[in-house]
């Protein structure tokens, strides 16, 4: 992941970025809402169906597929390649935790070579059969930027790598995190009542419980950050979910608070931050929306079971029930 976009700095990160255009601009989600909520009523029908049957498995159901169903659209991936690129994505984030043991490390190394095999040859079969898509226009954008064609495709898959791991390893949490308004008697019910305060909800979810909690960056020269002298290749760990924790900035930050209308990191800052932030609140709006008006007295019977991971904090099971 070290050639991708957040890896980068001047001026190959701002060549690569620019290349993008405004990927999530108000145009581009106007466009991208009607699959979003198409695909959250399909899953929220599979939700709906096995809570007939009793309890359900709101992060096998809901969570894990809306990001891929959305992304997969949006990028011309086939439906039926889903579960095999979740199933790489899951395996390639190993690489990214905090001391990955050797084991995990060859995991996610040959989760790469597939995901490279894959999006290598997704970019081939679009050259060949260009479409009216994301893709076909990344393809024609880095055309012109680099003569040569290899380098261009090397771009190229590595954009679409690093743009689908980031869009499903952190929305597929966010959007099982949304559970916590099920934590507390009368939280569901007052915001099916004030359906007003969506956002600001999905903006407390993202502070209490980020998807990704910490990253790492790795000093470019000597410097000193808070008082605190750091070598030129020193490593800095960023904790993101401890930053939205401080009290100085969010006061009483344990609470779960709606109307805090604080700040967070959960999206970064400055030059790298996120570039799907837009998609993945669009994506929790959207579905929080639809709970809220299908669900009334939607509830958690099990709590969340994490990965055994740090950086990425998924969620592989959530029972929940009426």
């Amino acid at each position: 992941m070290t050639g991708t976009l957040s890896r980068l700095n001047a001026p190959e990160h701002t060549c690569q970025r620019r290349s993008l255009g405004n990927l999530f601009d108000r145009s581009a989600l106007q466009r991208l809402t009607p699959t979003v909520r198409q695909e959250a009523d399909r899953l929220l029908d599979d939700l709906a169906e096995g809570l007939r049957r009793g309890e359900a498995d709101f992060a096998s159901i809901v969570s894990e597929r809306l990001p891929i169903a959305t992304v997969g659209a949006w990028l011309g991936i086939p439906p039926e390649d889903h579960s095999h690129i979740l199933e790489m994505t899951h395996d390639q984030v190993y690489a990214q935790e905090l001391l990955p043991t050797g084991s995990q490390l060859a995991v996610s190394a040959a989760a790469t070579a597939r995901l490279r095999a894959y999006f290598t040859a997704l970019v081939a079969g679009r050259r060949a059969e260009p479409r009216e898509d994301v893709l076909t226009g990344w393809i024609h954008a880095w055309d012109a930027l680099e003569p040569d064609r290899e380098r261009a495709d090397e771009t190229l898959y590595r954009l679409v790598m690093f743009v689908t791991i980031a869009a499903l390893e952190t929305t597929g949490t966010l959007l099982s995190s949304m559970t916590s308004l099920l934590a507390e008697p009368g939280r569901w019910a007052w915001l099916r009542s004030h359906p007003e305060h969506v956002d600001a909800a999905v903006e407390e979810v993202l502070r209490y419980d980020p998807p990704i909690h910490f990253n790492t960056r790795i000093a470019a020269r000597d410097t000193v950050l808070a008082g605190v002298p750091i070598p030129k290749d020193g490593m800095v760990h960023v904790l993101y979910g401890a930053a939205s924790h401080d009290p100085r900035r969010n006061p009483d930050p344990e609470t779960f608070d709606i109307g805090r209308g604080g700040g967070h990191l959960a999206f970064g800052s400055g030059v790298h931050y996120c570039l799907g932030a837009a998609l993945a609140k669009l994506e929790a709006r959207t579905l929080l929306t639809r709970m809220l008006e299908r669900f009334a007295t939607l509830h958690t019977v099990t709590p969340p079971v994490y990965a055994a991971r740090m950086v990425f904090r998924r969620v592989t099971s959530l029972g929940v029930a009426l």
